[in-house]
């Protein structure tokens, strides 16, 4: 059998790819949509605490926002071959 994702649209921001990164947006988004359930690493990555456990998020990567609340990781090539922009 085959299935195809519902159409959802969910809330997400790309993780800054360095500190030179303007992180305000981050931060703004964070606060917006009550991301809190993570922590920052020297290297610039998260650790963030998932439905499945804690999942790490590297710069690049997409915080996604799922229909249920919860949020997770997902890299960059997967969330462009999964997501398209809403207007």
């Amino acid at each position: 059998m085959k299935y195809r994702k519902k159409p959802v649209v969910i809330e997400a921001i790309r993780l800054p790819l360095s500190s030179d990164d303007n992180l305000e947006d981050f931060h703004a988004w964070c606060r917006l949509v009550g991301f809190e359930n993570f922590t920052s690493e020297r290297d610039e990555t998260l650790s963030i605490e998932t439905l499945e456990g804690t999942m790490l998020a590297n710069p690049g990567d997409w915080i996604i926002r799922g229909v249920a609340g919860e949020f997770y990781p997902c890299q960059d090539s997967i969330f462009k071959a999964t997501y398209d922009a809403v207007e």
